[in-house]
């Protein structure tokens, strides 16, 4: 039997040079028709941090069907081999984060600070990311507070990314979670994030109506805020919840048997045969 078709989500997708610099080295992917986007992040200035970025791209654009780990693994040997063969520069390296839509729920994996977050229409903006950075490591360990990462001197030092040569595999995280009705997923690199705080992304979202909106507005802010590096912004909406006609009245049939078709005939056959009653009683 031929599985449903998976239904294609609205989504809006943006990216930015920013005020302060010539060359983008962000880029993004965006396939619903495959339930998947991407942000990735370049590193390594001019003609490396690009070409870092548009590897990652294109090893995502090649196989869209794969799981996002084995992906994420297959594009961090493409910036590797690219290095070694002279294309951009020794040392280059991108981060990457990736959603997959799968019917009820979506995966997200992510390599390095660029992020993912859920938001619920009129509700609280949640990070499901935890970035590989070296504040995130002083997080962690107590060194420092939540209030102390967010203006850290370091806080744009990742611990690893796509590229870094002294890893044979890079350690991509990964978490699951369900679809919820009227939830939206961002996806961003570091330069929304740098110039707008949380709060500042949360109270954005809610005055949106649609993904296409939103994403412009987050750009917009991030450049008003500054726009010291280069911004890329993806909102995807969770699936429509469609509930078909039977399945939603079967939730008021009686119990019968332990057959809930069979329950369903003998229940609309009493109503019939109660209708019919009250006809004859009544005409």
């Amino acid at each position: 039997m031929n599985k449903p078709a998976m239904q294609v989500l609205e989504s809006s997708s943006l990216t930015n040079p920013g005020r302060k610099r010539s060359n983008n080295e962000d880029c993004f992917l965006s396939l619903p028709e495959h339930g998947l986007w991407m942000v990735a992040d370049g590193m390594g200035g001019h003609e490396a941090g690009e070409v870092a970025s548009a590897i990652v791209r294109e090893t995502f654009d090649k196989s869209p069907g794969k799981a996002l780990p084995g992906l994420i693994q297959e594009a961090h040997r493409a910036v590797l081999k690219a290095a070694e063969q002279g294309v951009g520069a020794q040392g280059m390296g991108s981060t990457v984060v990736a959603i997959r839509h799968r019917r009820d729920h979506y995966d997200v994996a992510w390599v390095g600070d660029s992020r993912a977050y859920a938001y619920s229409r009129g509700g609280e903006l949640e990070q499901l990311t935890t970035d590989h950075s070296y504040v995130q490591m002083l997080l962690e360990s107590g060194a420092i507070e939540p209030a102390d990462a967010e203006n850290h001197p370091d806080k744009n030092i990742i611990t690893q990314c796509l590229g870094s040569q002294e890893l044979d595999e890079v350690r991509v995280d990964t978490v699951t979670r369900p679809w919820h009705q009227g939830q939206w997923l961002l996806l961003c690199s570091d330069g929304l994030t740098d110039e707008l705080s949380g709060r500042d992304i949360e109270h954005i979202l809610r005055q949106c109506r649609t993904p296409a909106e939103a994403t412009r507005e987050l750009v917009a802010e991030a450049l008003k805020a500054g726009g010291r590096d280069n911004v890329t912004v993806q909102v995807i909406a969770a699936p429509t919840q469609r509930r078909a006609l039977l399945p939603a009245l079967s939730h008021w049939v009686p119990v019968f048997t332990h057959s809930r078709r069979l329950d369903g005939v003998i229940y609309a056959t009493a109503l019939f045969a109660l209708v019919a009653l009250l006809y004859w009683i009544f005409r």
